[in-house]
């Protein structure tokens, strides 16, 4: 029997209605049996391989996006089924503006149409508690499309349980530089007056300028060297209760210490700030690199695979390796940690 009639003879035998029912059996099994160990609270993948899926089939481009669009459908309910609260996908990056464009135009197309698909008939979302969140650069997406967009995010936005991050149009190093321009504007607007932190640096010299002032020693007519310290205390904009009322004027403005600026401001900014951190990123396609996605959100204790199989093949058979992988690797962690601590409890008894 030819390679084709294989194909479709395995098909019809995985739809018929007991084998269906019995592969949904195992699946559920198997996702009951994942719960009982340390789930990834935060999820991401790069759906890379549809384009190829396309041409090994010999389909069109935009078919090889739509099954994309279906293995997302489904690697989602394995998700949230087993715990993960947090699923963040990359969608569509900004360079692949420089493709054709007719997939451009078929891709912002198809964004609109199945984003407005997963909202109105989300039976999925809003019975796992998910909202929408469209992280990228609108500026880049026609109207049409943006108004799709805020459509979604609209009819998802009373589900606070779980979420889905769809990373549409998108680039690490822009969400980067937009965190960073968000933190220089934050801190080049002047602090209001109750919020106004003390600098003990010009405590200190307000009290040296007055007790220089107060001093019998000091001449009666201030020399000019003297006057200048005192004016010079009065006049800074972090003097501390000014003789004189403050105006609005800039020079008088207290702006906040970008000494105080850290990792953590920045990424506060950061489009991910209120979410878990990532535990887990997986990539399809068997492409061995990040492309510009996640890299702030990627720390020391993110785990990141890379897998052969494509994008549209992947499911819960692909997806479940990788996770038991981490529960093992978390399992170990902990046991590290557990033994470690006990050690620097009885080094403190002796």
């Amino acid at each position: 029997m030819s390679s084709p009639h294989l194909t479709q003879l395995r098909k019809w035998m995985l739809e018929s209605p007991p084998v269906e029912w019995g592969i949904n059996q195992v699946r559920e099994l198997l996702i009951g049996a994942m719960r009982q160990g340390p789930i990834p609270q935060h999820v991401a993948f790069v759906m890379d391989g549809n384009r190829r899926f396309a041409k090994n089939h010999k389909i069109e481009k935009v078919e090889g996006h739509n099954l994309g669009f279906e293995a997302l459908a489904r690697i989602l309910e394995v998700c949230y089924k087993s715990g993960v609260k947090v699923v963040t996908v990359y969608a569509f990056s900004i360079e692949n503006f420089n493709r054709t464009k007719y997939e451009v135009d078929a891709l912002m197309e198809m964004a609109k149409i199945k984003l407005l698909q997963l909202a109105q008939h989300g039976e999925l979302l809003d019975r796992y508690g998910a909202s929408i969140r469209v992280l990228g650069q609108r500026n880049l997406v026609k109207e049409d499309v943006l108004e799709a967009v805020d459509r979604a995010v609209d009819l998802t936005k009373h589900n606070t349980d779980c979420a889905l991050n769809i990373c549409f149009p998108y680039t690490s190093r822009d969400e980067i530089t937009t965190a960073i321009r968000n933190t220089v504007e934050d801190y080049s607007k002047p602090l209001s007056a109750h919020a106004r932190p003390f600098s003990q640096t010009r405590i200190t010299q307000k009290i040296r300028s007055r007790n220089l002032n107060t001093s019998p020693l000091r001449a009666s007519s201030p020399t000019p060297s003297s006057t200048s310290d005192v004016d010079d205390s009065i006049s800074s904009s972090t003097t501390l209760n000014p003789e004189s009322p403050p105006n609005d004027s800039r020079e008088n403005a207290i702006y906040p210490d970008p000494e105080t600026i850290t990792s953590d401001t920045i990424g506060a900014h950061i489009f991910t700030a209120n979410d878990p951190p990532l535990d887990l990123l997986i990539r399809t396609s068997g492409v061995n690199r990040l492309s510009d996605f996640m890299l702030w959100q990627c720390h020391e204790n993110t785990e990141i695979v890379f897998l052969d199989c494509l994008w549209p093949e992947f499911d819960l058979w692909q997806f479940m390796p990788v996770l038991v992988e981490w529960q093992w690797r978390q399992k170990h962690i902990e046991d590290k940690s557990s033994v470690i601590g006990v050690k620097a409890l009885k080094t403190k008894i002796r």
